[in-house]
């Protein structure tokens, strides 16, 4: 039957194809208050630090499964530190834990935060493999690290510091120390995503840092970075550790004198 003339056929409906993980970030990364942020904290290099973030949730299915608006926070608090991204580098992550994100430090984005204070002399972070030797002296705490690998089967872990006045410290947990460190510490341990199970040696070499850290010099960014990463297990630690011995009480010289004056006793109320 011919159509009436005239009429109008009625266009098919447009179905609107739902936005990829990617496209919504994407549009979030595009808005200009995200953009005068970033500007804001690294002026020209601003493009390519977004860049950065659009490649790495590219190649991470767990973050694209994150808020892109929490994932953008996160990811600013590297841009703050002036720390990358990326991960063949690894100064500092982004991980999904559960659908959300977390920035976390990695073990040379710390040591480019100390050496920017510009009171450190040397830094170095290393792995103890089967075959060497580690010695500590009791009355001075030095470690002594000797011999030759004989595998490539890691047995413990130091980070040593030194700064140009002349201080120096190192730090050495064997891998049973770490581990159980972080069993009884880290909120991520055993979870298959957790850089205690895909980076076991660099989070051990960091964990001795963190110990490390207490006794160096600490810039802004460095206190700015313990703010954003959770430490909770070193927290813990010390927290758990703190006021645990004897409470002895001192004895009071007189400053006159410098003779020990004997405390008053006072009468028992009973």
């Amino acid at each position: 039957m011919a159509k009436a003339l005239g009429t109008l056929e009625k266009p098919p409906a447009v179905v609107a194809r739902p936005q990829t993980a990617i496209g919504r970030l994407r549009q979030s990364l595009a808005a200009d208050s995200t953009q005068e942020q970033f500007r804001s904290v690294l002026g020209e290099n601003a493009g390519a630090f977004i860049s950065s973030i659009l490649e790495l949730v590219s190649n991470d299915k767990n973050l694209q499964e994150c808020d892109p608006n929490r994932l953008i926070i996160e990811c600013m608090k590297a841009a703050s530190l002036k720390l990358t991204l990326n991960k063949n580098i690894g100064d500092a992550w982004v991980i999904a834990y559960k659908g959300v994100p977390q920035f976390q430090m990695g073990y040379k984005g710390w040591i480019q935060l100390a050496t920017r204070t510009g009171q450190i002399k040397r830094l170095n972070l290393k792995v103890v493999y089967e075959g060497m030797k580690v010695r500590e002296d009791y009355l001075t705490g030095d470690i002594e690290i000797s011999g030759v690998p004989t595998s490539d089967k890691a047995i413990g872990y130091f980070a040593y510091g030194s700064t140009i006045s002349g201080f120096e410290k190192t730090v050495y947990m064997s891998k049973d120390d770490v581990t159980a460190h972080a069993k009884k510490y880290s909120k991520s341990w055993g979870r298959p995503d957790s850089a205690w199970t895909t980076a076991f040696d660099p989070m051990a070499m960091k964990t001795c840092f963190l110990k490390l850290k207490t006794f160096l010099p600490r810039s802004i960014e460095m206190v700015r970075a313990s703010e954003f990463e959770d430490e909770s297990y070193i927290d813990a630690e010390i927290a758990e550790n703190a006021n645990q011995g004897p409470i002895i009480e001192a004895q009071r010289a007189d400053p006159q004198t410098g003779e020990i004056v004997e405390p008053e006793k006072k009468p028992d109320p009973f």
